[in-house]
């Protein structure tokens, strides 16, 4: 439950530009998900969220963009646990999660930041990878198979 809340979470927040724990508690109730301010203060927190500027003058909550290697925990955890499957058409990578984790598992690996991967684009259940080549189409299916223990 807390998995599928954290994707909903990062998932309502990349849609909307959300100022308030209110505002996102409201977001989650219509997407089904009975919370209270303190579940919504303790996945903040987990999720590390933060607020950033909006163009308009107000702020919104933002995945907090980690330095490093991008290979933290958290990301590990989404992608273990989000994924179904994938499958290869050339420089392609095609993504399958459980339903309604494709953004979280999309932002676990562009967390990575591999160089192997131009971006990725996800739905609810799919991500599409855009990858610099057919070999590296593959580097990137090993270093996902590592990660999930294939």
């Amino acid at each position: 439950m807390k998995i599928g809340r954290h994707a909903k979470i990062v998932d309502l927040i990349g849609k909307y530009d959300i100022e308030t724990q209110e505002e996102l508690a409201e977001y989650l109730k219509q997407e089904g998900y009975r919370v209270t301010q303190a579940t919504i203060s303790r996945d903040i927190r987990e999720l590390k969220l933060t607020k950033i500027a909006t163009n308009d003058g107000k702020q919104k909550y933002a995945l907090m963009h980690t330095q490093g290697s991008g290979m933290n925990e958290k990301y590990l955890r989404v992608l273990k646990d989000g994924f179904v499957s994938m499958d290869m058409a050339q420089n392609i990578l095609v993504v399958k999660t459980v339903s309604g984790m494709a953004m979280a598992v999309a932002a676990a690996i562009d967390a990575m930041h591999w160089s192997e991967v131009a971006g990725c684009i996800a739905g609810d259940d799919t991500i599409m990878c855009a990858i610099r080549s057919v070999e590296d189409t593959i580097c990137v299916m090993d270093k996902i198979h590592r990660i999930i223990g294939r």
